[in-house]
């Protein structure tokens, strides 16, 4: 059964309808690599833990702190009215739905506004990554508002983060998805600077620095990639968007 952990009640109180950035791995590791990066440049509080039966019974330490940890966490910054959803292993589609509907009275209570992010495997070349995006519900004018584009292809998002967005479709929550072209075989920073400066800061208003993303690009593929060679032996905990012509 699926429950969160709250650590810093005061917190809650001050949050004003947040957005949530969702950075469960995936193909690329792009969610995984921006929301990461978003913690550490707002030095978001350790806001809550997130119990699972899906998820793998780890615990997880920090570098240069011995405190132990769930693999999955919430982190809160009350000036930016932002919450970050992590993860440190990767997570089963099933237990993401469960997952999904232990969060959904939560985002209810504090009329949070869910921002799912996806790759789509694409090889890489000279042209930076396209990003567009999809939602349901009263989040799409969202989009509209910002300029972020529409799918240029008909595709379905799968793994954790898919099992997410259907619930949000099923349950009418307003949801948003960012989808950009990332490394099918490596983690991608790059992919991951473009997912967060044309996709969550027009969203959410907030400047988020990232020339240590693009200074650490080449020390950030290297720490991601045994993770990323684990994403690709579990293939359906692998959060992806793909065409649906690779269906019909």
């Amino acid at each position: 059964m699926a429950r969160l952990s709250v650590l810093e009640d005061e917190l809650t109180d001050q949050l004003d309808s947040p957005t949530l950035i969702e950075g469960l791995p995936g193909v690329g590791l792009v969610g995984k690599i921006a929301a990461d990066h978003i913690v550490d440049a707002f030095d978001m509080v350790h806001y809550a833990d997130v119990y699972c039966d899906g998820v793998p019974d780890v615990a997880v330490y920090m570098e240069g702190d011995p405190t132990l940890h769930p693999p999955v966490r919430l982190y809160a910054d009350a000036e930016h009215d932002l919450l970050v959803l992590q993860s440190d292993v990767p997570i089963r589609p099933d237990a993401a739905t469960e997952l999904a509907v232990c969060l959904e009275p939560w985002f209810d209570d504090l009329d949070v506004m869910p921002v799912f992010l996806s790759g789509i495997a694409r090889e890489k070349s000279d042209a930076p990554p396209a990003l567009y995006g999809v939602g349901c519900h009263d989040a799409l004018s969202r989009l509209d508002d910002v300029g972020i584009g529409k799918p240029t292809e008909s595709g379905l998002v799968s793994g954790p983060t898919g099992a997410l967005l259907s619930n949000a479709v099923k349950s009418g929550l307003p949801a948003l998805g960012l989808i950009v072209e990332s490394d099918p075989q490596f983690p991608d920073p790059e992919a991951a600077r473009i997912i967060i400066k044309k996709g969550i800061e027009p969203l959410t208003g907030i400047e988020v620095p990232v020339d240590d993303l693009i200074d650490r690009a080449a020390e950030i593929r290297q720490a991601k990639e045994q993770f990323a060679r684990q994403m690709q032996q579990a293939d359906e905990e692998s959060s992806q968007a793909r065409p649906l012509g690779m269906y019909q």
